[in-house]
């Protein structure tokens, strides 16, 4: 005799060994536990609280309080960063005496319609200089503002190290291009003999010294479609920086050559009908010589091949470009990481 049973219970003999390996795989695990990071506090650095005030008749600012009191100003106090003991003076000085230092970015309206206070400065000749006030010093001129308050630092090198702490916008290739040539440009005066390689660290790229001159030439140049050729054979040179200034400044105008030939290509691509604003980035990629070499993880790596060998065989590919054997693909191709015009 045959028994039926319920519906919602299955036979005894349908749960075969598949079955449980199928009830198994339903199980849900638990997630892995991720492993942390033990992470220790960093070593004490910096002065105890007690011994960040500075008297500002001792020796170390002795000088610098009496710049201040000099051209009109009046010390508000002095006391040493917590970070790496750097004495300081909070100092109010009149605007007429602080102006932005020369090698900064161009003045932008936009940003001098704000005040923000206090600003950076340095001693100079004439006074003081800002290297990252330009445009709040230009605010509290619009405003009719007399006084300026100032965080002023008695290191004079300060004034080329300090505009990586420039928050007000971030720069682009163009802006950065300008304030390395034009920082390049007063060092060499100040420090003729010193090598362009010392100052590594303050120019942060030697593409922005080969840039440079070329943007002073022409506001609106696309310096970004040469970034990644530059990038894999431009090096900091070991001559003094007047004598790499001008070796930067005739690299500039070979780039400039360069780009006016691969201008007529553009315009006789659009005169085909092609109207992508990619034109440009796909000539420079087909006549970029090392176009197949992978960057070199280590920064200080030897080239693939010398700037001048590179700008050599980048003019003579562009002379030897055929406009027609671009296809539509290639566009596609490159509009996917071509790097944003600046």
């Amino acid at each position: 005799m045959w028994v039926r049973l319920p519906a919602h219970t299955p036979p005894v003999e349908s749960r075969g060994p598949r079955s449980y390996m199928a009830a198994a795989k339903k199980t849900p695990r638990k997630a892995p536990t991720k492993a942390t990071r033990s992470r220790r506090p960093a070593a004490a650095r910096g002065p105890e609280p007690r011994d960040s005030i500075v008297d500002p008749s001792s020796d170390n600012v002795s000088d610098l309080v009496a710049q201040v009191q000099r051209h009109g100003g009046t010390v508000v106090g002095a006391y040493r960063d917590p970070f790496a003991g750097q004495t300081l003076v909070l100092a109010s000085l009149p605007l007429k005496k602080v102006a932005a230092t020369p090698f900064q970015r161009d003045l932008s309206k936009t940003h001098a319609t704000r005040l923000l206070d206090p600003v950076i400065a340095v001693p100079s000749r004439d006074g003081f200089w800002s290297p990252n006030g330009r445009h709040r010093l230009e605010a509290a001129r619009r405003l009719g503002v007399r006084s300026v308050t100032a965080l002023l630092v008695p290191d004079e090198k300060m004034a080329f190290r300090i505009l990586a702490l420039n928050t007000e916008k971030a720069h682009n290739l163009r802006d950065r291009s300008l304030e390395v040539i034009r920082m390049a440009r007063q060092l060499a005066k100040e420090q003729p003999r010193s090598k362009e390689s010392e100052h590594a660290i303050t120019f942060d790229s030697p593409v922005f010294m080969t840039l440079g001159p070329a943007y002073e030439q022409r506001s609106r140049f696309a310096g970004s479609s040469y970034q990644s050729v530059l990038n894999k054979v431009d090096r900091f040179l070991d001559s003094t920086l007047p004598a790499a200034l001008r070796q930067r400044e005739q690299w500039a105008v070979r780039i400039m050559d360069i780009d006016d030939r691969v201008a007529a290509h553009v315009k006789a691509m659009q005169a085909m009908g092609m109207k992508s604003p990619y034109l440009r980035a796909v000539v420079v990629a087909r006549i970029n010589p090392v176009r197949f070499v992978p960057p070199s993880r280590k920064k200080d790596a030897a080239p693939p091949m010398s700037m001048a060998e590179a700008l050599t065989k980048m003019a003579a590919n562009v002379r030897k470009f055929d406009p027609k054997s671009v296809r539509p693909g290639d566009l596609a191709l490159v509009a996917a990481i071509a790097p944003a015009e600046s």
